[in-house]
């Protein structure tokens, strides 16, 4: 397990051809569009001409978006992916083939249809882009195969962007013809790559298309929002998208103004975006690290936070205009505070890749693969939004109300904030994982063995542990990709603070017969009700703590429970938690209760989650689970 790298899958075919496919789609587009303002300026023409094409040509691209976002769903979904991919492609190259004769004939009309024909290319591309990767990954290399593709789109679009404003410098008076060159090459490219991706079978093939593209628009916006989860999921992706618009769009000046960038000169605006795209690309690749390749979304508050710290920290670097204009890169680096900007410009992307990721990953991990494909159209109709009111809201805040960049990204970083505390407050499941996944990494190191193999990736199952210390259900919960409803002791489940915690995940609390038999009747219930759900339910058969590290017999509860549901059983064992200040023995060897919250003398010690392959709940009996417990336990207590 630790010795496995996201990386590994750019040498699987299953996901390669993919990869390369996305990453120079992406490079292509921003090849093309940042090549008709090399056009532009070849031709010689105005500032003014030049500002009407950058107001133009986002429009014109992000419209289709609006108007087909709802039938690419469908026809992502009725479609076989592989097949897709193929065809959208084969589109690509015929635009490009468009676009190139526009070059040759420098003619600004034909390129911005063009422009909107490649909008109407990624808008069929993008529901199949996010929804073919549950098809192609399991579900332990979702937030790698994530990250993977989030660093590969936003390293591809700076590429993009500074191959297709070199084009014309580079090729004088040859520009034209190498731009139109260069983009169907990059279009064939991605076509011959697309053949090479295996085969994924379509979400739904017997779907019906109907092509009144509104009422599809309010169906498929309707589909996204049937899960809390996933709703407030894609919301924060339409925030990344919003974020990300705003700031970028002020780069340009803001390079200029603040950083003390050449007026005539895109170098610092390029630099500031290199920042911002690369700290990106390591977030992104970060996720699968500190979320020890499961569906972290406890990463998202630590995302948004951040961003906001950074740009916070940004506003206060440089409040005022640049104290030296005029400058290259060299300059700038050797000017006093621009080291401070540098670190604020790459963790505010670090950031955002942390916090994106996952989210993307959610609305995968918890989307029917037979709706997928609409859910990602639905999440593309509302990024246009996003996009679009964000460009409104930097027009208005400046040139309405006149506000300087810095104070834009000021209220940025607000806005940011409490964005972020609003979707928290919402599902406060989001906030709940991020506090036990901060409690869970900063005490232990996590070894998993055997989890994505055994533990089912849907349905219905039974997961028993061996029971050492009060963090066990933390620990577990972060070791799983699947949310896990726990049976917990209700002393356990009322402790201050983690009782929060606890309810927020939906953990079901149990008292002894003797204790409370209307709350131990109500806790079998509520078992059974969410196995029906097809939910997974955790539990410690032993029905208290170790007192001296070992299994104790399981209790006959677990027999009840399979009784009425004869759910599979995934034993489960937890290894190095008995000298954990938050078990018995630390409480027994120390003096008290109070010992157990002493600092641990081992910081970060290593705990093993192990689980082994699931039982036959039908006839499973305590005694059998506890054999398996134990064997797989072994002497790691």
């Amino acid at each position: 397990m630790s010795s496995y790298s996201q990386f590994s899958l750019l040498k699987q075919r299953r996901f390669l051809p993919y990869f390369t496919v996305q990453s120079l789609g992406a490079f292509n587009d921003n090849v093309y569009r940042q090549a008709i303002i090399g056009l532009l300026i070849f031709l010689g023409a105005s500032t003014e001409e030049r500002s009407l094409y950058a107001m133009l040509a986002p429009a014109i691209f992000i419209l289709p978006y609006f108007l087909f976002s709802a039938i690419a769903g469908q026809i992502a979904e009725k479609l076989e992916k592989q097949r897709l991919i193929v065809i959208t492609t084969a589109m690509e190259i015929a635009i490009m083939s468009l676009a190139a004769v526009g070059f040759l004939l420098q003619n600004m009309p034909v390129l911005l249809i063009a422009l909107f024909c490649t909008g109407v290319q990624s808008t069929l591309f993008g529901p199949v882009k996010y929804s073919v990767l549950p098809s192609i990954l399991k579900p332990e290399e979702l937030t790698g195969g994530n990250g993977l593709v989030e660093m590969g789109t936003s390293i591809s679009i700076l590429c993009g962007m500074i191959a297709g404003g070199m084009i014309f410098q580079i090729a004088g008076q040859h520009g034209p013809q190498t731009a139109a060159i260069a983009i169907v090459l990059l279009a064939v490219a991605g076509n011959l790559m697309a053949r090479l991706i295996p085969r994924m079978e379509a979400g739904a093939p017997e779907l019906k298309i109907r092509w009144n593209p509104l009422p599809e628009s309010l169906a498929v916006l309707r589909m996204a929002k049937r899960q809390l989860a996933v709703r407030n999921a894609i919301l924060g992706v339409s925030w990344f998208w919003f974020f990300g618009t705003l700031l970028t769009s002020q780069l340009p000046a803001y390079a200029e103004l603040h950083l003390g960038g050449l007026s005539d000169s895109a170098t610092l605006y390029v630099f500031a975006l290199a920042l911002f795209s690369i700290g990106t690309g390591v977030g992104s690749l970060l996720c699968e690290k500190l979320s020890a390749r499961t569906v972290e979304i406890g990463l998202v508050p630590m995302g948004a936070f951040g961003m906001s710290a950074f740009l916070l920290d940004l506003y206060f670097a440089r409040p005022g205009p640049a104290p030296v204009g005029g400058l290259e890169l060299a300059a700038f680096l050797q000017q006093a505070g621009s080291a401070r900007l540098i670190v604020d410009l790459l963790g505010i992307g670090l950031f955002t890749g942390i916090f994106v990721v996952p989210l993307f990953a959610l609305i995968q991990s918890r989307t029917p693969n037979s709706e997928m494909s609409r859910v990602f159209a639905a999440l593309n109709i509302q990024n246009s939004g996003f996009i679009v009111l964000a460009a409104i809201v930097g027009i208005v805040l400046q040139r309405v109300l006149g506000w300087t960049i810095p104070q834009l990204l000021l209220a940025l970083a607000i806005a940011n904030a409490v964005v972020a505390l609003y979707i928290f407050t919402i599902v406060p499941e989001f906030l709940m994982r991020f506090l036990s996944w901060l409690l869970v990494r900063t005490l232990y190191r996590l070894r998993l063995h055997g989890i994505e193999k055994n533990v089912p990736d849907e349905g219905p199952a039974l997961l028993v542990c061996n029971h050492v210390s009060y963090m066990d259900a933390l620990i577990l919960a972060a070791s799983i990709p699947r949310p896990v409803r726990f049976v917990m002791y209700y002393k356990i489940f009322n402790i201050p603070v983690m009782s929060w915690i606890f309810r927020t995940a939906k953990a079901i609390p149990i008292a002894g017969a003797r204790e409370n038999p209307e709350l131990m009747r109500r806790a079998f219930d509520e078992i059974d009700a969410a196995l029906a759900n097809g939910e997974i339910v955790g539990i410690f058969p032993e029905g208290a703590l170790t007192r001296d590290g070992a299994i104790a017999p399981f209790k006959s509860g677990v027999e009840k429970i399979l009784e009425r549901r004869p759910v599979p059983v995934v034993p489960m064992a937890l290894r190095g938690m008995w000298a954990s200040m938050w078990s018995r023995r630390s409480a027994r060897a120390e003096g008290g209760r109070l010992d157990r919250m002493r600092v641990p003398r081992r910081f970060r010690a290593l705990v093993e989650v192990a689980a082994a392959e699931p039982v036959d709940g039908a006839g499973a009996t305590a005694a059998q689970l506890e054999a398996s417990v134990r064997e797989l336990r072994g002497d790691a207590a």
